[in-house]
């Protein structure tokens, strides 16, 4: 069988295809990470589901699952991402979608993740004990179309103290605080959903390195201001897409959102750092952390770029490709004596890793915009 490499930019037709200083401990320990070599962190574990995609590389594993985030603990990556809901019943899952579907007699059906009660959203999809009846597990995409979510190597759907009993000690957990962008919530309503999940950290977590992150602004700095153990990073399309929300809508008004309610750090869609990378010394000079996600990070070339523009971490999904990737492309510094020992040889594989001059990046900043429109 032939081996699957990471995707380089020629291929893309298209780029847009429990101690109270733990929370700076985990952002200094991502800049740590950052400082010889970027810090990854596995998309939804070892990568998300696209289940119509033609790369079967994004249908091996289940995404969100324990299994997923295993595997991913087989690679070089620091930590892995995923969503956390909470049922009816108040308890915290692991799941992305805002809706989870299934086929019964013949007919499509869905409830909102949210309405379902622990037990009933178990009964999706593979069951951890034998004879318990499955409901098929069905996901809706983003054109409309209702597909099996069939994997490669399927796995039961968790929750999130079954992640925290599970999942490689090893790991960090960087997690979303999942919320649907088509609904309002008042501020009581996001108190209990966070409480609810911050009871399960503080009884599971023991000494994991965490981030918490979130799309939905008034969320984010509530669980800012609910604790002080564990960092809180506002996540941002950066201006690639455009909400009713400003807090949403830059990398400007991220920063601003972050210094005002005391958050730690950003995550960013790529595109956006590259289109507009005037915005990186704004957060370094503001102390944020940067991460990024999306599709750009699956790009060799493009995670290198981020590294040499000042970025602390990438999320990935295609993660034995981009560690390998990474660990190719950004040697860790050299030491005085391994400087002088390189002087006495010949050194190996000296043209496969880039060595970028000042005028070129410059060069490379200032075409970046044009390329990811």
């Amino acid at each position: 069988m032939a081996l699957l490499k990471a995707t380089r930019v020629s291929d893309v037709p298209t780029l847009d295809v429990l101690v109270p200083d733990l929370a700076a401990a985990a952002r200094i320990d991502v800049q740590k990470r950052a400082a010889g070599r970027l810090a990854v962190i596995g998309h939804r574990g070892k990568g998300m589901n696209a289940l119509s995609s033609p790369d079967r590389r994004l249908q091996e594993v289940k995404e969100n699952s324990v299994r997923s985030f295993n595997e991913a603990a087989r690679f070089a990556v620091d930590y892995v991402e995923f969503d956390v809901q909470v049922t009816k019943d108040a308890c915290p899952i692991i799941f992305h979608d805002n809706f989870i579907f299934t086929e019964e007699h013949g007919k499509v059906s869905d409830k909102r993740v949210t309405d379902l009660r622990l037990d009933e959203f178990l009964r999706y999809g593979p069951q951890n004990k034998e004879g318990k009846n499955e409901k098929p597990l069905l996901r809706k995409m983003k054109d409309g179309r209702i597909l099996n979510w069939n994997v490669q190597s399927d796995d039961p759907l968790c929750t999130l103290q079954e992640a925290f009993e599970k999942v490689n000690p090893r790991l960090g957990f960087n997690v979303e605080l999942k919320f649907d962008d088509n609904l309002v919530y008042q501020e009581e309503e996001l108190s209990q959903i966070l409480q609810a999940i911050l009871k399960a950290f503080f009884e599971y977590a023991k000494d994991r390195p965490i981030i918490f992150s979130s799309f939905q602004p008034d969320a984010a700095q509530l669980m800012r201001k609910l604790q002080s153990t564990y960092p809180v990073y506002f996540l941002t399309n950066g201006g690639t897409e455009i909400y009713t929300d400003v807090r949403r809508n830059s990398l400007e008004e991220a920063v601003k959102l972050c210094l005002a309610s005391g958050m730690q750090g950003i995550v960013s869609e790529a595109r956006a750092i590259f289109r507009f990378p005037a915005a990186i010394p704004k957060i370094k000079e503001a102390d944020l952390s940067l991460l990024t996600y999306g599709t750009l990070n699956n790009v060799p070339e493009a995670v290198y770029m981020q590294h040499l523009m000042g970025v602390n971490g990438v999320i990935v999904d295609l993660v034995p490709e981009i560690t390998k990737a990474i660990s190719d492309l950004i040697a860790a510094p050299q030491t005085d004596m391994e400087i002088e020992d390189l002087s006495s040889k010949v050194m190996k594989d000296a043209t496969s890793t880039p060595n970028f001059t000042h005028r070129e990046i410059s060069f490379l900043l200032r075409l970046m915009p044009e390329l990811v429109q």
